[in-house]
């Protein structure tokens, strides 16, 4: 029969386990999140650097790329 130091003891080592599973779990997820709000930030940077870099190309090519449909067929495009 366990001795009544046990009725104590064994709750207490589960509650110690669920205090620090939480706050391992916390970390975890904040973490993640942390991570995850990063990469969208750089998601974003890039998406924002191609855009910059494809209104480029259009300013240079003078709007040249619109009008193909026109000189193949004689007609403007619609």
């Amino acid at each position: 029969m366990p001795s009544s130091a046990h009725i104590i003891y064994i709750p207490m080592m589960l509650l110690v386990g669920v205090m620090i599973g939480f706050i391992l779990g916390t970390r975890a997820a904040r973490n993640a999140f942390d991570l995850q709000r990063k990469r969208d930030a750089e998601r974003a940077e890039v998406r924002a650097q191609r855009e910059a870099r494809k209104k480029a190309r259009q300013a240079a090519e003078g709007g040249q790329g619109d009008d193909t449909a026109s000189s193949a067929t004689g007609r403007p495009a619609e």
